[in-house]
C-alpha cells in the first residue's frame, strides 16, 4: 500500500463523517441516521459508487436542507470526498464504506428520498450484467429503501449500459421516467446545476454526449 492511500485510509479511521468497519454506528446506523448522523429530519439522498464523492459534495453545497450520503466500497476514493466536505464546512454530508449489494443492511425500507447512480462501471460483458447498478434485482433493492415516488437518477457515457438501463426501468414500471442521450443540449441539464464527477468532466472534454433518466419507484401504497 502507497503512503498516500495509508494516509487516505488513517483520514476515514479518524474522521467522524465517515461509516466503515469498526466504528460503532457501522453496525448501528440503519435506520438512524436521521437521528444518529445528521440530527434532523431532512430528506436522505444518497449517491452509489460515489468515488471521489464531486457529486455529492457538490448536491450538499447546494441544497443546505437534505442530507447527502455517498457510498462506495474505496477507501482511498472516500477520503477525498470526506476531506472535501470538511473542508467546506458540510455537516449535511456522509460517506459510507461498503459494498453497494449490502445497502439493506444500512437503510430501512422508504429511508430515502433520492439515489443518484453517477458514471458507473458500464459492467459490458453478458456475464456482468447481474454486477450492474440497474439490474432488476438492484432496481428492487432501491424501491424498498425509497420513499412512495422517490426518485431514482442514473447519468452515463455508456450507450450500451443506458439503453439496457431504460429497458430495466420500463420493465420495473417505474412512472414519470424522463431522459435524454444529449443531457448538456437538454432542458433536463438545469437540476444538474454544472455538478461534474472526474470521469464526467473527462468525458465532456472528449466531446462525448451525456446519457440521463431519473424516474419515481418507491413503493407506491
Amino acid at each position: 500500500m502507497t503512503h498516500r492511500k495509508t494516509h487516505r485510509f488513517l483520514h476515514n479511521a479518524e474522521s467522524a463523517n465517515v461509516i466503515e468497519v469498526g466504528k460503532p454506528l457501522y453496525k448501528t446506523i440503519r435506520g438512524r441516521w436521521h437521528a444518529d448522523y445528521f440530527g434532523n429530519t431532512n430528506p436522505i439522498v444518497l449517491e452509489l459508487a460515489c468515488g471521489k464523492g464531486e457529486y455529492t459534495v457538490g448536491l450538499a453545497q447546494a441544497f443546505p436542507d437534505m442530507n447527502f450520503i455517498g457510498v462506495d466500497i474505496k477507501g482511498d476514493r472516500i477520503a477525498r470526498g470526506s476531506k472535501a466536505a470538511q473542508t467546506l464546512g458540510l455537516s449535511n454530508v456522509g460517506f459510507l464504506r461498503t459494498d453497494i449489494n449490502f445497502l439493506t443492511e444500512f437503510f430501512t425500507d422508504e429511508e430515502v428520498n433520492e439515489i443518484w447512480i453517477t458514471f458507473p462501471d458500464p459492467q459490458p460483458r453478458p456475464r456482468q450484467e447481474k454486477h450492474r447498478l440497474t439490474h432488476p434485482r438492484f432496481l428492487e433493492t432501491y424501491r424498498l429503501l425509497l420513499v412512495p415516488g422517490g426518485t431514482l437518477h442514473l447519468k452515463t457515457d455508456s450507450a450500451d449500459l443506458f439503453a439496457y438501463s431504460l429497458e430495466q426501468v420500463r420493465q420495473a414500471a417505474c412512472t414519470d421516467l424522463q431522459f435524454t442521450t444529449d443531457l448538456y443540449n437538454s432542458p433536463l441539464n438545469k437540476i444538474h446545476l454544472g455538478i461534474k464527477t472526474t470521469y464526467e468532466q473527462l468525458f465532456f472534454d472528449k466531446g462525448f454526449t451525456i446519457n440521463y433518466l431519473q424516474c419515481k419507484m418507491g413503493a407506491i401504497h
